[in-house]
């Protein structure tokens, strides 16, 4: 993985899930630059939708809920709608879309699953990006207490089915969450899938996220938490 060499400020897009560790690679990336001459600017979000363009592919999350949280930001959302078998090929587009917009680099949260890291190096190449993965193989329960202290909050929204108990649906991911999560044997950062979250506050975010929790439903041996974006907490 290189990093992005062009002097002065440059510009990133990030491979937005909704969730904490698209949030927190973002955010220390932004945070990385900050007092140099070598300051990123975020160009854009990037969100994959399933085939009918109502729900983000990795966290199952309602489209007004991740339009929400690019206002909040600030910054243009791009999406793209795919079923599984053409999402890299309509990902690749929708990085292409990004660098249009003068994106020179992707960021990506993911951990440590090298396959993931080989698949990102891979669209990005085929865009001509520069892949940056600021999470990588750092210690998952550092990673969340840079998060907490930074002041992020996120709930639980997917829960695997007789892997993470349905009751942690709509928690909020602090640290006696993470603490029971991992007295069970869970990966508090949920990095294998075990559970996703959704960022609802925190430093990028210029308000809250206003919302309600709404019905809870078994689909892909996932429990998902239903979502509903309102103009008052």
């Amino acid at each position: 993985m290189s990093d992005v060499s062009t002097a002065g400020p440059y510009a990133i897009c990030c491979s937005w899930s909704g969730g904490k560790d698209s949030c927190l690679a973002l955010y220390r990336t932004l945070s990385a630059g900050s007092g140099s001459h070598h300051k990123p600017r975020l160009a854009c979000l990037l969100t994959m939708f399933t085939e009918d363009g109502q729900r983000s592919r990795s966290h199952g999350l309602a489209r007004e809920v991740i339009e929400a949280q690019a206002a909040a930001i600030g910054v243009p959302l791009l999406t793209a709608s795919a079923s599984w078998d053409q999402y890299e090929s309509e990902f690749v587009q929708l990085l292409q879309a990004a660098k249009e917009c003068g994106a020179e680099a992707a960021v990506f949260g993911d951990i440590d699953i090298p396959r993931h890291r080989a698949w990102e190096e891979n669209v990005c190449r085929q865009a001509s990006l520069t892949p940056m993965l600021p999470l990588w193989q750092c210690d998952r329960m550092a990673l969340l207490e840079q998060w907490w202290d930074a002041g992020f909050e996120a709930r639980i929204v997917v829960a695997r089915e007789g892997v993470v108990d349905r009751g942690f649906l709509g928690r909020v991911l602090d640290r006696l969450t993470a603490t029971e999560l991992a007295a069970t044997g869970i990966d508090p950062c949920g990095e294998n899938g075990e559970f996703h979250t959704l960022v609802t506050a925190g430093p990028l975010f210029r308000q809250p996220l206003a919302f309600k929790l709404r019905d809870q439903v078994l689909k892909s041996d996932c429990w998902f938490q239903d979502v509903e974006v309102c103009t008052s907490r």
